[in-house]
């Protein structure tokens, strides 16, 4: 399908749909797509509205933090049969985390984009119910809480977080807390293809190539065994907004703010990861000196390539690739070429990675920079965890 790609002014609408999805930690939208539910994973689209240049201002509506997407008639704001029911990863209060997202190179609509967790409870429990669909009213506040609870990009030590180059001081879209993407009409390296210089092809979009957008954000000093990590991407280009979340575990000392008497920290049960749940409390169980961490990966390969995880501890073989280790293909397919390996980690164990592939005739070849990071969290014995990630 041939999409016209329409220079226009911000806050047009133009004739392309949306273009962009949250891929790690997987979101409700990639799972939908993972299972075939979803035909276009970065359709999910709130316009028309002024999303340029006050980022705030657009009422989310039927979007809600977690997006809408009216190709394929789902509400990722409730849980389905396959998304929404279990937390996707885990992670422990303080640390610092790589997070990604998949823009289609034929709607790079430029502009800023931002992470959130909203740390009201009881507010994000209406979006973990497979029963009911939160109302419009419902949506607007949850997303003003995400909002409220920025994961800002100054948040991170060394980070670089600079000034859109679409945006002038006078307006409100002047600021570095949130992530920016280069000038829209620059000859290379344009909108947000050149905010990390990935590949086309580095994702998988459905409308053309797609290629990643990957940024740190500092998880809060919070405590849920189940909440929502919000992604937002503001269009300079056209009247759109992306929304997107994922389902996400915090391992915390609880002191973030909680507008309810009834948070998770009182909860009777605590799910530590997607596939574990204990039936005591988290002050009560014994913790896991060592966790099993299943790695996702999705590349497509042909016959004979083999996909590894080499990486800079002994478990993944201190960079040896002779001593990498192998994923399994057993779930792959055409449209979900998924590769998995479940490897027991030690918990607090920090390291660096990549995927690589083993060819035929024995040669390696390394998936591009940087280094992926990842920290082992803790958790009650028998919790898992799961990272997801897209060959780049």
């Amino acid at each position: 399908m041939k999409f016209t790609f329409l220079l226009a002014l911000a806050g047009t609408l133009a004739t392309v749909d949306a273009h962009g999805y949250l891929t790690i930690p997987s979101s409700r939208t990639r799972l939908g797509f993972e299972v075939g539910i979803d035909t276009c994973p970065e359709c999910s689209i709130l316009e028309p509205v002024e999303s340029w240049p006050d980022l705030e201002a657009a009422q989310v509506g039927r979007s809600g933090p977690c997006g809408y997407n009216a190709r394929v008639s789902v509400d990722y704001n409730q849980p389905g049969d396959y998304w929404g029911n279990s937390v996707v990863a885990t992670y422990t209060a303080g640390d610092t985390i790589e997070v990604q997202w998949c823009v289609d190179n034929n709607g790079d609509h430029g502009g800023m984009f931002t992470y959130g967790i909203c740390q009201n409870q009881t507010l994000v429990d209406l979006f973990l119910d497979p029963d009911y669909l939160p109302t419009t009213d419902e949506k607007q506040l949850a997303e003003d809480c995400f909002l409220e609870g920025e994961l800002k990009c100054t948040d991170v030590d060394g980070q670089t977080c600079g000034y859109n180059p679409d945006c002038t001081s006078d307006e409100a879209c002047y600021r570095n807390d949130w992530f920016t993407c280069n000038a829209f009409a620059a000859t290379t390296a344009r909108g947000c293809e050149g905010v990390d210089g990935a590949a086309e092809y580095s994702c998988t979009t459905t409308i053309s190539g797609g290629y990643t957008v990957t940024k740190k954000i500092k998880i809060p000093d919070y405590d849920s065994d189940h909440t929502l990590l919000r992604f937002r991407w503001n269009s300079y280009q056209t009247g759109q907004i992306y929304l997107h979340c994922a389902d996400i575990a915090i391992s915390g000392s609880g002191s973030g703010s909680d507008s309810s008497t009834t948070s998770s920290s009182t909860a009777t049960t605590s799910k530590t990861t997607s596939t574990t749940s204990s039936a005591t409390t988290t002050s009560t169980c014994a913790a896991a000196t060592s966790i099993s961490v299943t790695f996702d990966e999705l590349v497509t390969t042909t016959y004979g390539e083999n996909v590894y995880i080499s990486g800079s501890i002994s478990q993944l073989g201190s960079w040896d690739t002779s001593s990498a280790v192998a994923l399994s293909a057993s779930s792959y397919t055409s449209s979900n070429p998924l590769w998995m390996a479940t490897i027991s980690l030690p918990v607090g164990t920090s390291f660096e990675y990549k995927f690589i592939k083993k060819e035929t005739d024995g040669s390696i070849v390394w998936e591009s920079d940087p280094n992926r990071s990842y920290t082992v969290p803790t958790g009650c014995s028998g919790a898992t965890a799961t990272v997801s990630a897209t060959w780049r």
